[in-house]
């Protein structure tokens, strides 16, 4: 990868970009595996500005930056629980969700924990396999009345 990928912690100002990325991908990347139903209603979630400002000022929340365009986001609740990881539509396999990950796993070493758990998606359950994540189980979950398939993964330090 001949780009240059910065990560930083996230500020309020990059909700915008943030959230459009969130968006973008899932409409665009998760629509091979969900319905139009499931992805309209998991989409949605980009328009609550409010959870993403909680999210950011109360989280270890880290974006990824090619020149100053945020192209991937990733966020850690309670330690050790990987609650996003996503990267653009159009920066797919370059490196960017491996890099947020290796970053995302040090913060759970440095506090402690030996486990790093996380609920995936159809689409990207290749991508933590390849990262040495366990299913621990297929479950189902409910986003805005809409159920949705994916999967509880954990990778052991």
């Amino acid at each position: 990868m001949n780009k240059s990928i910065e990560i930083r912690q996230a500020t309020l100002e990059d909700i915008p970009e943030i959230t459009s990325l969130f968006r973008n991908t899932i409409t665009h990347i998760n629509k091979k595996h969900y319905s139009e139903n499931q992805i309209i209603a998991w989409a949605s979630g980009a328009n609550d500005t409010e959870e993403w400002e909680k999210r950011i000022m109360k989280l270890y929340f880290i974006v990824a930056e090619i020149k100053t365009n945020v192209v991937g986001f990733a966020y850690l609740k309670n330690g050790n629980y990987l609650d996003g990881l996503f990267v653009h539509k159009d920066y797919q396999r370059q490196g960017i969700g491996s890099k947020l990950l290796r970053i995302i796993e040090s913060q759970v070493m440095m506090n402690d924990f030996e486990v790093l758990k996380s609920d995936v998606s159809k689409t990207a359950l290749p991508f933590f396999d390849n990262k040495y994540f366990e299913v621990l189980k297929k479950q189902k979950k409910i986003v805005k009345g809409v159920g949705f398939e994916n999967y509880l993964v954990e990778k052991q330090f």
